[in-house]
């Protein structure tokens, strides 16, 4: 699921800016 969305929302998806994953947390959204 948030490889999909990756792809539609990140410019680079394998080097992700808006969505992060936070470690032991979950994932973060980031402008």
């Amino acid at each position: 699921f948030i490889h999909h969305l990756r792809q539609k929302i990140e410019s680079n998806p394998a080097k992700p800016v808006h969505l992060i994953t936070v470690p032991w947390s979950g994932y973060r959204f980031q402008k």
